[in-house]
């Protein structure tokens, strides 16, 4: 299987499927399937625009609109997580993962998902110690706090990847892994980020949420984004353990290292994106403690025992199937002559708690929202050889890439 991976989209999808386009006609091969490891940038409409965490002058509706609207359709089946610049108001409509247009799907906040018969996981957001044990409780409209802390990974989202136990084949991250830096040629990276160095060398770049997951899973592939630019690890799991060869990708842009085709042994077809039965059951079991405010979701006392519940959801997917509930086109798309003010329900999310026989939380509202190059030199093949929220989106002046929202 020939899996495309990319790292910050910025919201460029029609550049990435062409460059891949152009890739596929100069190789004579066939991509199966695109990762994007965050900053997707899934803008339907303008008022989208307005839960998106960048500056003014960067708030733009780049392409994805177009997929959402049936214009343009994906190529490839495309799976993404979030990052920190993304429209988290339709996010958190997907918050337990789903169609954000046809063949786009998106992980969740935290998921595992198959596909052909490959598992893979993923971790949306970026680590910030301040937030990591609160509750969900931002609401949209977002304030100029909750539009930044929405994108904060949770340890609710966290500890559910934790009791994963059947093998990730890869898992994907939007900030690196605290430590990862130990395992690759870190000294070649601070030639070209500097600025990295006082906090690789205080161990403080990266997530040190990822970091407990990696231990975990210990997936033989994990693919990371956020710091803009490439990087490689490999990661010995105790004497004779497993590998996780890790790699961090640039952003969208012309002459810079975005996109990496890996080629992973896997059983024939059809490769298709379906629900994950450990992952379902999983939810199901957490979702009890789905913690709504700022108070930190109590996991005492909740029964970790999946036996049951696994039977339980092997038997609804027998009765369904597998495959994601369908997508759901909820909001007008982008037309600058009309104006979108209101907030739905996701079909696919309330479709899928029904099946797993769960409420809809999401809206509820016990806390206010107040408180040049050719396209294919970007490409690369073969085996895989700060932890600042804010990067700035032009690189104009990497050296400010500074922790603006460290506070």
């Amino acid at each position: 299987m020939k899996i495309a991976v990319e790292g910050c989209m910025h919201g460029d999808l029609d550049n990435v499927y062409k460059t891949l386009k152009y890739y596929e006609r100069v190789h004579d091969t066939k991509i199966d399937l695109l990762l994007c490891c965050g900053d997707f940038q899934a803008v339907r409409n303008e008022k989208d625009l307005e839960s998106l965490n960048v500056p003014p002058k960067y708030r733009s509706m780049n392409s994805f609109w177009k997929y959402y609207s049936g214009e343009e359709v994906a190529p490839y089946p495309t799976i993404f997580i979030g990052g920190n610049h993304e429209a988290s108001n339709y996010l958190w409509e997907l918050y337990y993962g789903g169609w954000a247009a046809p063949n786009i799907y998106f992980l969740g906040f935290s998921g595992v998902v198959k596909f052909g018969n490959l598992r893979i996981g993923g971790l949306s957001g970026i680590y910030n110690a301040r937030n990591y044990h609160l509750g969900h409780f931002e609401r949209p409209p977002y304030n100029e706090s909750t539009i930044r802390s929405i994108y904060h990974v949770r340890e609710y989202d966290v500890q559910k990847l934790m009791q994963v136990e059947e093998p990730i084949d890869i898992f994907l991250s939007h900030d690196w892994p605290l430590g990862i830096t130990d395992c690759g040629n870190w000294k070649q990276l601070v030639r070209f980020k500097p600025f990295f160095e006082k906090e690789i060398q205080e161990k403080t770049l990266g997530s040190k949420a990822a970091a407990e997951l990696l231990q975990k899973l210990k997936p033989p592939y994990w693919f990371s984004a956020h710091l803009h630019c490439k990087f490689a690890a490999r990661v010995q799991h105790g004497e004779g353990g497993p590998v996780t060869n890790f790699l961090a990708l640039d952003k969208c842009l012309p002459g810079r290292k975005f996109l990496q085709i890996v080629e992973i042994e896997s059983a024939l077809g059809p490769y298709e994106i379906q629900y994950d039965e450990e992952w379902l059951a999983i939810t199901r079991r957490f979702n009890s403690i789905f913690p709504l405010t700022r108070e930190r979701a109590n996991f005492r006392g909740l029964h970790l025992d999946m036996q049951d519940c696994r039977q339980w959801v092997r038997t609804k997917l027998l009765e369904k199937g597998a495959i994601p509930f369908v997508f759901s086109r909820m909001v007008p798309c982008y037309d600058p002559s009309k104006s979108v003010s209101r907030y739905t329900r996701n079909p696919q999310t309330e479709s899928l708690l029904q099946f797993l026989e769960l409420p809809y939380l999401l809206d509820n509202m016990t806390e206010s929202s107040e408180v040049s190059n050719s396209p294919v030199s970007s490409i690369h093949r073969g085996s895989l050889d700060h932890n600042s929220e804010d990067i700035p989106l032009d690189d104009e002046d990497e050296s400010e890439e500074v922790a603006e929202d460290d506070v």
